[in-house]
């Protein structure tokens, strides 16, 4: 069974970051499919061509390549959008980047800096470049991710969840400053099967089948029809009280956090 709500989004521009595959590509989906317009930003040129040649086909797609360690590339891409559509009434920072697997002692600097530059300095930056336009339009909504790597711990993801705790903060703290201007900042934290996920299955099936076990519903999220449905609700306007939160869409493994 799916949920989708048709419609629920028409007339809504949104961005989406790290839109070329997995979760990013599964978000945009669902928001082309309650008619919303998408920007699709990624580093991968050719993967976001393909990505957009085929989501074309459900509702009007732009896309742009972007590398998000460039601090410029924020203000580019709210005026892309904004080019292309004439608005932004949505921001999804679903991008970032890591070096992990790593043991705690033998994170470098280096890594941290790559995890902190795509992550909360880019989520950072975007939120601040897309904030007056929102305010023109009379209001928004940001869904920025987060990581259940961030809120429970995970091993050997010390950088990673460093990084998703902090875009956490800046969520925060944005929700609570942007209520006066109608623009809600949330924060969700998927268990799905992204292509990282589907490498992993391949690659340690038995680490695979354990994480599973886990899940209380029994079964990992898919990107478009749980996480995508999730992000489209806190876009649109049956969420408009909703601000500040952070939702794990992870079948119950993180219930008590």
């Amino acid at each position: 069974m799916t949920y989708s709500h048709p419609d629920s989004l028409r007339g809504h521009v949104a961005i989406v970051t790290g839109a070329a595959q997995g979760v990013g590509k599964g978000v945009a989906a669902a928001l082309l499919e309650r008619g919303a317009s998408v920007l699709l930003v990624d580093i991968q040129d050719e993967l976001l061509a393909t990505t957009a040649a085929e989501l074309t086909a459900i509702g009007p797609v732009e896309r742009l390549v972007a590398d998000l360690r460039d601090p410029d590339s924020a203000g580019r891409i709210v005026a892309a959008a904004v080019g292309a559509f004439g608005a932004v009434n949505g921001l999804v920072n679903n991008a970032i980047a890591t070096n992990e697997p790593k043991e705690f002692v033998d994170i470098t600097a280096e890594d941290l800096a790559l995890g902190y530059e795509v992550g909360p300095r880019a989520t950072f930056l975007l939120m601040q470049a897309v904030h007056p336009v929102m305010v023109e339009a009379g209001g928004g909504s940001i869904v920025n991710l987060g990581s259940g790597t961030g809120t429970g711990g995970e091993p050997r993801w010390g950088g990673y969840a460093a990084a998703k705790e902090g875009i956490r903060g800046l969520s925060k703290v944005a929700a609570l400053e942007w209520g006066r201007d109608n623009i809600r900042v949330n924060v969700i934290c998927p268990f799905a099967e992204s292509d990282g996920v589907k490498l992993w299955k391949q690659f340690a099936p038995d680490d695979y089948a354990k994480a599973v076990r886990r899940v209380p519903m029994k079964r990992i999220g898919d990107v478009r029809t749980d996480v995508g449905a999730l992000v489209a609700f806190l876009l649109g306007a049956d969420a408009t009280f909703i601000t500040g939160q952070t939702i794990h869409v992870d079948g119950g493994i993180g219930c008590f956090r």
